[in-house]
């Protein structure tokens, strides 16, 4: 029988999501590089997992109930994951966000009827105006509302050793060498990352943190101290540390600049054709940071976790980029920037 590519509603698209050889990248490690490509998903980005497991199961634990309110603190992929999810099933839906968060992101999830509440991102995690304390506060004070809380529901990176490591083990053949995820929630690489060392313990598990996060020190000391940096990355790094990361099956955390995360980014569209957001730039700029540890015959796979439509007003936008200091000059400057960060 033909198959008719026709599916009964969107959340049926969810995984599944293809890997892409990046040329110039293999040509440069002599070995093969390849994205698995999360864009693919139907909200466009990786969090659609998570957002479908985690929700799915509250249903049948009988946290969620006909018109019950979804509450999550999100930098944005996740809301809008949820948001779709929520308008699907009849859910009414809340998300506190970082005021760092993309008007791109905002808008979108805005369009699928979800309430959005904006916090300070310069305040720690456990601060009462923090993105968290927020949520947290609004399912204490409404009526018949849940709060998904990814950062510690281990329903998160169990979504990922369902789904994702399943399928970057049988895309890559079972080959896979090195496993490049940025960190967050922790859920994408703890989880895929577990899976995939179950099968292959000398498979390499690289995290990628931002410069203002607190999870490579941890992961190196095991303790930390609040960073004086900032950073404008989205879905990289964290104030807090979430239950969902597991460190034991982490192999090395690579921490990236806000400025390489975004030149990389912009190369990966102007070499590969490949149009993906700002935290795909941070493992692509992460990976050229390992080379010296790659050899011909290994085969790596890298995660890039959402599409570059949702940082137009970003990484993008040259006027952006100048005011963030990242650029200055003209267009033959910004091209150099670009390719510096992947031959430096």
């Amino acid at each position: 029988m033909k198959h008719l590519n026709r599916y009964d509603n969107i959340l049926d698209l969810i995984g599944k999501t293809p890997m892409v050889k990046l040329r110039k990248m293999s040509e440069y490690a002599q070995t093969p590089v390849y994205a698995k490509m999360e864009c693919f998903n139907p909200g466009q980005s990786v969090k659609d997992r998570i957002a479908y497991h985690m929700i799915n199961r509250a249903e049948m634990d009988g946290k969620l109930r006909p018109g019950s309110t979804i509450i999550e603190a999100t930098s944005g992929n996740t809301g809008f994951s949820i948001a779709m999810i929520s308008a699907m099933k009849g859910y009414k839906c809340i998300l506190t966000v970082k005021d760092k968060a993309s008007e791109d992101k905002i808008k979108m999830i805005k369009a699928l009827g979800a309430e959005v509440v904006r916090c300070p991102s310069s305040v720690p995690g456990d601060h009462p105006d923090s993105y968290y304390s927020r949520a947290i506060q609004l399912s204490e004070s409404i009526p018949n509302s849940y709060y998904l809380n990814q950062n510690y529901d281990k329903g998160n990176s169990e979504a990922h050793y369902l789904t994702t490591g399943p399928e970057i083990w049988e895309q890559s053949e079972g080959r896979i060498t090195h496993f490049v995820a940025s960190a967050s929630t922790g859920g994408t690489l703890s989880g895929a990352g577990k899976f995939l060392k179950e099968r292959n313990e000398g498979i390499q598990i690289y995290g990628v943190d931002s410069e203002a996060s607190i999870l490579k020190q941890y992961h190196e000391t095991g303790t930390y101290t609040m960073p004086t940096k900032s950073s404008s990355l989205e879905g990289v790094g964290k104030n807090i540390i979430p239950a969902n990361v597991n460190f034991d099956i982490i192999d090395k955390f690579i921490r990236v600049s806000d400025r390489d995360s975004s030149m990389a980014a912009r190369y990966l569209a102007r070499t590969e054709g490949i149009m993906a957001g700002f935290s795909s730039g941070a493992v692509l700029a992460a990976l050229w940071q390992i080379r010296s540890h790659i050899n011909p015959g290994d085969f790596l796979v890298v995660l890039f976790p959402d599409h570059g439509s949702r940082y137009l007003t970003k990484i993008y936008d040259p006027e952006w980029l100048k005011s963030m200091g990242f650029l200055n000059g003209s267009k033959a400057e910004e091209t150099i920037a670009e390719k510096k960060v992947i031959r430096h």
